[in-house]
């Protein structure tokens, strides 16, 4: 994906072209640097991840909807940041025609462990 050292931008228009994915995904990946992995997640009509291996982190680039993580459900909106920890069950739900999120997988397989 890149060099290390190496600077990079990812604008939404241009991540936005990329999809749907290699496969017909509703995710493609843009960036990877260590345990970084950076996509673009755009579902369409309803979501049907499972829980992930690693912690994520999901930034709203566009659209609105209600996230459910953990038994949680909470309202989004565009530049919101939403967390899922590894191994929990978390999907979006009631989402925009137009939703789209940045997703930031990192770290160890299974989660970080927190230090307290």
């Amino acid at each position: 994906m890149t060099t290390p050292g190496f600077c990079q931008k990812l604008g939404l228009d241009d991540a936005n072209k990329r999809l749907p994915g290699p496969q017909g995904e509703d995710s493609v990946a843009l960036f990877e640097h260590g345990s970084l992995v950076v996509k673009l997640y755009a579902p369409r009509g309803s979501d049907s991840q499972t829980p992930h291996s690693r912690d994520e982190i999901y930034v709203v680039a566009r659209g609105t909807g209600e996230f459910v993580c953990g038994g949680a459900r909470q309202t989004f909106a565009p530049h919101d940041v939403l967390f899922a920890a590894a191994q929990v069950e978390h999907r979006f739900e009631n989402f925009s025609k137009d939703f789209a999120v940045w997703v930031f997988f990192y770290g160890p397989e299974g989660g970080e462990v927190d230090a307290a």
